[in-house]
C-alpha cells in the first residue's frame, strides 16, 4: 500500500508537465499531399481529363509546400551547429517539446532519453531534478526558454537584438497558455483517460507502472485538474482554451506568422506547447471552434519533420 500511494504521488508530480499527443500528430502536410494524389483513379477515355487535371494541380501544390517550407526553415550554417544534443524529457511535456519544435524547425540534430517520472534514475547525474534538459556538446542547458534562448544565442550569434513582442508573447505561452491546457486535457474521466492512455504507451514505464499511470494517473489528474482550474481563476476550460487561440491569433494580425513571413521564437513556443493536445479531444475541439487551425497548418509545415536522431 505504503508503495502504491507512493507511485501515485511521484504519478502525480509527473503529469503536471505531461501533456499526451497521438500518432495523429506526427503527420504533416508534406506527407499526406502525395497520398491524395496517387489515389486518384486510374485514367480511362472517359475520365481521364480530369485525373490529369487533378494531378498537375496536387503536383502543383505539392511543389510549393515544399518551396515554402524551404524558404522558411531556418538550419544554422555547419559551423555553428552543435555536435552532439541530447534532450532529456517526458513526450508529452509542453516544455519538452517547445524545446523540440525548436530543434526541428532548425534542423539541429538530437538525441532524446525519456526520463520514467517515478525514479528519474536517467537525471540522477544531475542536481537538476525537472526536464527538459538540454545537453549541447557536454554543457547541461535547463529550463525550457533559456534553452531556447542560449541556443538561439550559439546559433544567430549576430543577432543581439530583443525584440519585444516577440518577448511579450514567449512570457504569455509560460505564464498563461500553459495553465491553460491541463485543466482540458483532463476535463473530465473519458479525457483523462486518453491522456493517460498516450502517457502510458510512450513514457518510460515498467508494466506496474504503466497501468498505475493509465488508471490510477487519469483518476488523480482529474481531481487534481479541478484545483488547476480554481489555481489560475479558470472557470469554462473549453472557452478559457478558445479565446486563448483566439487571443494568439488577433495578434498575428493578418501575418502568416508573429515573426511576419518566418516564425519566430513566440511562434515556435505557441506551437511546440500545443502540438501535444493538437488531435486529442481537446485540441480538435480547439481548432473547429476558433481561428487557429490556418496558423497551426503553416506551422506543421515550416517545422516539418522531427531531426531527432532514431535509436
Amino acid at each position: 500500500m505504503a508503495a502504491a500511494m507512493r507511485r501515485a504521488r511521484s504519478l502525480v508530480i509527473a503529469s503536471r508537465c505531461l501533456l499526451p499527443s497521438t500518432a495523429a500528430s506526427d503527420h504533416r502536410l508534406l506527407s499526406t499531399a502525395p497520398q491524395r494524389l496517387y489515389a486518384l483513379p486510374a485514367p480511362s477515355d472517359s475520365i481521364a481529363s480530369k485525373p490529369v487535371s487533378l494531378g498537375l494541380a496536387g503536383a502543383l501544390s505539392f511543389s510549393l509546400t515544399l518551396m515554402t517550407r524551404a524558404e522558411a526553415k531556418e538550419p544554422p550554417a555547419p559551423d555553428l551547429l552543435p555536435k552532439d544534443v541530447v534532450l532529456y524529457q517526458y513526450e508529452a511535456c509542453p516544455f519538452c517539446n517547445k524545446v523540440k519544435a525548436f530543434l526541428d524547425y532548425h534542423d539541429i540534430p538530437y538525441k532524446v532519453v525519456e526520463v520514467n517520472p517515478f525514479g528519474k534514475k536517467e537525471i540522477k547525474w544531475s542536481e537538476y531534478k525537472k526536464v527538459p534538459i538540454l545537453v549541447v556538446d557536454g554543457e547541461q542547458l535547463v529550463d525550457s526558454s533559456a534553452i531556447v534562448d542560449n541556443l538561439s544565442r550559439m546559433i544567430h550569434p549576430d543577432n543581439t537584438n530583443a525584440n519585444e513582442e516577440e518577448t511579450k508573447w514567449r512570457r504569455w505561452v509560460d505564464d498563461h497558455l500553459v495553465h491553460v491546457l491541463s485543466p482540458n486535457i483532463y476535463r473530465n474521466p473519458s479525457e483523462a483517460l486518453e491522456s493517460f492512455d498516450y502517457i502510458a504507451s510512450h513514457g518510460n514505464f515498467s508494466f506496474t507502472q504503466r497501468l498505475t499511470a493509465k488508471y490510477a494517473g487519469a483518476a488523480v489528474m482529474y481531481l487534481v485538474s479541478k484545483k488547476l482550474k480554481k489555481k489560475h481563476n479558470i472557470t469554462d476550460e473549453r472557452a478559457a482554451l478558445y479565446e486563448a487561440a483566439e487571443t494568439w491569433t488577433k495578434a498575428l494580425n493578418g501575418r502568416d506568422f508573429l515573426g511576419g513571413s518566418k516564425p519566430n521564437l513566440a511562434d515556435l513556443a505557441v506551437f511546440g506547447v500545443l502540438r501535444p493536445i493538437r488531435y486529442l479531444r481537446s485540441g480538435k475541439d480547439m481548432v473547429d471552434n476558433t481561428s487557429i487551425g490556418d496558423w497551426y497548418q503553416r506551422m506543421e509545415t515550416v517545422v516539418g519533420e522531427s531531426s531527432r536522431i532514431k535509436d
